[in-house]
């Protein structure tokens, strides 16, 4: 019963776990590392994705939003819109990187609308307490002052943009972009449906050229 409930409103595999854990049954989804063996032809296939979006930036994610992987664009991106890299632990985190003061918030000149977008991902990824980890309750700690900040979010009556894109400015490199989002297909493992394939695509001419102008460069 839990399992067909589960199903029927599609409730992500981590917590499926935990509500079988909790009626006093045994997790039966595994989460297996991206780095296991068997994962092999999932790493392939990423590598290829990774590979192919060039020279738009293109990061893997998983659900608090920890860089796993990055393509040359995406790491050209990261580096060129943080204000210091080196003071961020890896993985680096987006979520992290985007509130904080020496990480990309001063870079984003719509801050306040992909703060909204990003952080609200992030704590609808993690899910209830129920599934949490330290890890998880730490980042959502971390972000906790910022989301205070921005306070309510906008009446879903208001007339909404087709897309939230990002806007960058740091000296002379301007872009606008928006994100396309790849999951994998009906995963059985939890890793698996937690991994996410973000691609940054430009919203203009101008910052199509930027992106290019860099492969060109390097």
């Amino acid at each position: 019963m839990v399992l067909t409930l589960s199903q029927a409103l599609d409730i992500p595999l981590r917590d499926r776990n935990a509500l079988l854990q909790t009626a006093g049954f045994a997790a039966i989804y595994r989460e297996t590392p991206l780095d296991a063996p068997s994962m092999g032809p999932v790493r392939d296939a990423i590598q290829l994705l990774l590979g192919a979006t060039e020279p738009n930036p293109t990061f893997v994610v998983n659900r608090r939003y920890d860089v796993l992987d990055a393509n040359a664009a995406g790491r050209w991106l990261q580096a060129t819109f943080t204000g210091d890299l080196a003071r961020f632990r890896r993985p680096y985190n987006l979520a992290r990187l985007l509130v904080s003061p020496i990480g990309m918030r001063p870079y984003v000149e719509n801050w306040e609308e992909v703060a909204r977008k990003v952080l609200g991902r992030l704590r609808g990824e993690l899910g209830g307490a129920h599934s949490r980890d330290g890890i998880d309750e730490a980042l959502l700690k971390e972000i906790a002052p910022t989301l205070a900040e921005l306070g309510e979010p906008a009446s879903p009556s208001d007339v909404l943009p087709i897309l939230i894109g990002v806007r960058l400015h740091r000296e002379s490199v301007r872009l606008s972009l928006f994100t396309a989002i790849a999951t994998l297909g009906t995963p059985l493992d939890v890793t698996l449906q937690e991994v996410r394939v973000e691609t940054l695509f430009p919203a203009d001419l101008a910052s199509k050229h930027v992106l290019m102008s860099r492969v060109r460069s390097s």
